[in-house]
């Protein structure tokens, strides 16, 4: 599995991300949130994910720049949490990781966090089915 973050992971469709904050399932882990939609035909293709830092929390864009990169590079390095023991998806999903703290958290903070998100999200995904 290759350790990269390229445009095709990233949700960027609006048909996409309306289908998922319409119709998608959400929890929360403080300071994460997480919506989260699992398509049930397995395409081969990519997870795709989302990543916002509301302007009401973070009122100066440096920070939540720094933020959504912290939440980035986390994401990049344990993203091969969700994926199956070959390495492919064994289904497609969407989410998006939503910051709700006020405060700046560490990068080792943030990472800790997305290990237990996406350790819980494809706990959620396989409970489903």
């Amino acid at each position: 599995m290759y350790l990269t973050f390229s445009k095709n992971e990233r949700l960027c469709e609006l048909h996409s991300i309306r289908m998922l904050f319409s119709g998608g399932r959400v929890f929360s882990m403080p300071p994460l949130k997480v919506t989260w939609l699992k398509f049930s035909e397995n395409t081969g293709t990519l997870h795709q994910v989302m990543i916002s830092v509301p302007k009401a929390i973070q009122k100066r864009s440096a920070d939540r720049n720094i933020i959504k990169r912290r939440i980035r590079e986390a994401y990049r390095l344990n993203k091969s949490i969700l994926y199956g023991s070959a390495g492919v998806p064994e289904f497609r999903l969407a989410f998006c990781i939503t910051y709700t703290s006020k405060e700046i958290l560490t990068y080792r903070a943030i990472q800790d966090k997305i290990i237990l998100l996406l350790r819980r999200l494809k706990e959620e995904c396989e409970k489903d089915f």
